[in-house]
């Protein structure tokens, strides 16, 4: 287990914070991280293991741009806390690739250019894959609705939806 050390000393001005120590299993690690009790996953992600691919879109949890895989469920990392997670199994888009191989919704997700700035991409593809292994990808109206949480600014929509029937199709494991 990797051991992060992440405390930050409060000022002699500021009472301390609560701090919580936390076993995060993220991508296949294990990290013990000691930090605010307060920090989201997401902080905790992005600013104590440096994994950036989730991302801090409207920290409100209406854009899915900080979408990640808790147990197999995706759930959106800005609107949880950091400690509720200890012990449990975290995929960001990082732990997709197996090997330096991606993930087959990441390949489909290139094939069909399914990004135009990339800002929303890895939210969208960690949601598709998520969508994919419960199932709801059978028919168009489906892919809309469970991905709807999910926005992109640029509207590559018609592109997002043609990556993920390309990679339920292709009869590849587009589920984790």
């Amino acid at each position: 287990m990797k051991h992060v050390e992440t405390t930050a000393r409060p000022s002699e001005a500021t009472p301390e914070l609560p701090t919580v120590e936390v076993d995060l299993h993220v991508n296949g690690g294990s990290y013990r991280l000691r930090f605010d009790a307060r920090v989201t996953l997401l902080d905790a992600l992005r600013d104590h293991l440096g994994l950036t691919g989730a991302k801090k879109g409207c920290d409100q949890g209406a854009c899915g741009a900080c979408t990640v895989l808790v147990d197999g469920k995706r759930i959106v990392a800005c609107l949880a806390l950091a400690a509720q997670y200890d012990g449990r199994e975290i995929t960001t888009v990082e732990g997709l690739a197996d090997n330096g191989e991606l993930h087959p919704m990441q390949k489909a997700f290139a094939r069909h250019d399914a990004f135009q700035c990339g800002y929303c991409t890895p939210g969208q593809i960690m949601s598709a894959v998520s969508l994919a292994a419960e199932g709801r990808a059978g028919t168009e109206e489906d892919i809309c609705e469970f991905m709807s949480g999910n926005i992109c600014r640029c509207g590559a929509y018609p592109h997002i939806r043609a990556a993920i029937r390309d990679a339920v199709s292709e009869g590849d494991d587009a589920s984790l």
